[in-house]
């Protein structure tokens, strides 16, 4: 198989693994009938009457099916938001097993068109908080969480409109708020987030199986946390609205809100009723392709679950690494030349401030694999750009031409690892299966692609310039860098794999 297939096979794998379907039923089942319990993952919550069902997000409709499956004849009632089209286009990609079947106990709302908060959105909210209410001591709820649940859970606290919610976070967002601001500003302001869910479902037990799409799994972060107590209170709300000048510029539902709320944040043993258990995350996703990996016979390492940042100083970490790994195969490990490479990886490292990300500890593991076997690095997250151009591409593919681009400089600079040494292929996709508006879930590239695009007369920098990813790979060889899943029905944001193997010296 080539580097290429293996990359894609690591891909494949990983997704598989935090698929709906197959990830629920690892952490959940239902044991026993005279007096039936529910558990999940060890844990085991007792079934004493009525079990009900909620979910909100884009990979909640596979969860649903799967969970209905397991139930059985238990489930009494179930309501789930999920994005608009869902249904049809898992129809129309052939993928049955993350539909409900006929005369399904749980009903489906399709709303928050673009990913954001719509009146279907708050007409299925709406349905979710009456049965949240409803439940009693003896009751079991389930909730379901995955990423896109904010915008499919909008129930601003009366008496404010979503409308006037919606134009109060546009305003902030175009100050320069930043996302973590946004969302405190949000739960503040919002019925079931920041616990609120959980709360309205008192005396009720609680049970949310999430779906992470969050660097660091943070449980009040993810879907804007409806079953997590909320570490902010509204003076954190009054501050950020104060930062950006709009304490002066409410509309008045929103400051009578603001006025009645509590100031202090929920007490944790409010809590006592829920639990909350992470089932898939990209750390799930990467062990598995690591695994897959090494029964490949890779050397394969995991750099980081948590990489963010823009996507040119991502494409230059991963070109560094990649150059240090053929130093190593070409015999130049250790020397002046690697040590230069490394400072440069350690000093770019400690400007990019990757949550978690020990990059000398890694660095000493690559060193200590050896030149014998192939290597494999793995790494996720998510990665931001900055929009110049009006060009057609995502964050995905946009990495994966600047790592082409930056590999094929370091080729042509006088000093780089020798050519012809090493074979090497970088893979950049997203886990949902969509990159950007494109339906591409990201790209491949290698040190060869810029000069094999220049004999097409394709020119990757002025491609690059115009954030026009997308249409240099669907123009360049056909379209066939371009990595293309379809919706896979799941979402642990994105992942990325190094593939390079030692070639015979000439």
């Amino acid at each position: 198989m080539s580097l290429r297939e293996h990359a894609l096979s690591l891909f494949r794998s990983a997704v598989a693994t935090v698929r709906p379907a197959p990830m629920l039923k690892r952490a959940m089942k239902l044991q026993g009938d005279g007096c039936p319990q529910l558990l999940v993952k060890g844990q085991a919550f007792p079934v004493k009457r009525d079990l009900y069902l909620v979910g909100f997000g884009k990979a909640v409709l596979g969860m649903a099916a799967a969970a209905e499956e397991i139930l059985g004849d238990h489930l009494v009632q179930g309501i789930i938001n999920v994005p608009l089209g869902i249904q049809e286009s898992l129809q129309r990609a052939g993928m049955q097993e993350m539909l409900l079947k006929p005369h399904s106990k749980i009903q489906v709302i399709e709303g928050a068109k673009n990913n954001l908060p719509d009146p279907e959105a708050l007409k299925g909210t709406a349905a979710i908080q009456e049965l949240a209410e409803g439940l009693t001591a003896d009751d079991l709820l389930l909730v379901l969480i995955s990423g896109g649940g904010s915008a499919l859970l909008p129930a601003p606290i009366p008496p404010i409109l979503l409308e006037e919610k919606e134009k109060l976070t546009k305003m902030l967002a175009s100050r320069g708020a930043a996302i973590q601001e946004l969302n405190i500003v949000r739960k503040t302001l919002s019925l079931l987030k920041g616990g609120g869910l959980a709360r309205l479902a008192y005396p009720a037990r609680v049970v949310s199986l999430i779906l992470s799409d969050v660097i660091g799994d943070p449980l009040d972060i993810i879907a804007s946390g409806p079953t997590a107590a909320s570490s902010h209170s509204v003076q954190d709300c009054l501050r950020i609205l104060a930062k950006y000048n709009l304490l002066h510029n409410l509309p008045k539902s929103v400051e009578t809100v603001l006025s009645c709320s509590p100031t202090k944040p929920t007490a944790l043993e409010d809590y006592s009723h829920v639990c909350n258990i992470i089932i898939g995350s990209n750390t799930l996703a990467l062990d598995e392709a690591k695994r897959q990996a090494e029964g490949l016979g890779y050397a394969a390492l995991i750099l980081s679950t948590a990489i963010c940042g823009e996507v040119g100083h991502i494409a230059t970490l991963y070109c560094q690494l990649i150059r240090l790994v053929c130093l190593s195969f070409a015999g130049l490990g250790e020397g002046p030349l690697s040590d230069e490479v490394r400072g440069n990886l350690l000093q770019l490292a400690a400007e990019l401030e990757i949550p978690g990300l020990n990059l000398a500890e890694f660095l000493q593991a690559l060193q200590r694999l050896g030149p014998e076997r192939p290597v494999c690095i793995l790494a996720g997250g998510e990665t931001t750009v900055q929009l110049q151009g009006t060009g057609k591409g995502g964050r995905n593919q946009e990495l994966a031409l600047r790592v082409g681009l930056g590999l094929h400089r370091a080729q042509a600079t006088e000093g780089s690892s020798p050519p012809g040494r090493c074979e090497i292929i970088f893979l950049s996709g997203g886990t949902d299966g969509q990159d950007g508006p494109t339906e591409a879930a990201g790209a491949f590239c290698s040190p060869e692609l810029v000069d094999e695009a220049l004999q097409e007369g394709l020119d990757a920098e002025a491609f690059l310039s115009n954030n026009d990813s997308y249409t240099f790979f669907s123009q360049f060889q056909g379209g066939r860098h371009l990595l293309v899943t379809g919706l896979t029905g799941t979402n642990v944001m994105d992942i990325q794999a190094i593939l390079i193997r030692a070639t015979e010296r000439s």
